[in-house]
């Protein structure tokens, strides 16, 4: 059975900092495309940032852009968020998301994702 769990998550004040974990059981994704994406009630899912299945390639949305940044461990088969100067709109729940088709980051749409972790809430408060 494939599971992402999501870790990290919480209350910070605004400037603060987290570090977003998404560890993979039931198969290893090291050799393919990751995701986080975030999303509120009533809203749709929206991109984060990708990366490539080699760490070599990474994507970002424009809000996030030099405050975030995605890694991964594929030894460990974990991906990582690392985000900084957070802001209260970056308050959502945060969602990994693993792409088993492809290695490169094709697509940013959620559609293009096969398997998503449970979410781990992140509040930044002003």
């Amino acid at each position: 059975q494939v599971q992402l769990v999501e870790s990290g998550g919480g209350l910070v004040q605004a400037g603060g900092s987290l570090r977003l974990s998404c560890a993979a059981s039931g198969r290893t994704f090291s050799n393919r495309a990751m995701g986080w994406f975030r999303q509120n009630p009533g809203k749709e899912r929206e991109f984060v940032a990708a990366i490539n299945w080699s760490g070599g390639r990474t994507y970002y949305a424009d809000s996030v852009k030099g405050r975030f940044t995605i890694s991964r461990d594929n030894a460990k088969n974990t991906v990582y968020l690392q985000m900084n100067s957070l802001k209260p709109e970056d308050t959502a729940v945060y969602y990994c998301a693993a792409d088993q088709r492809h290695t490169e980051v094709g697509s940013l749409s959620p559609a293009s994702y096969d398997y998503w972790g449970q979410g781990t809430q992140v509040t930044v408060s002003s």
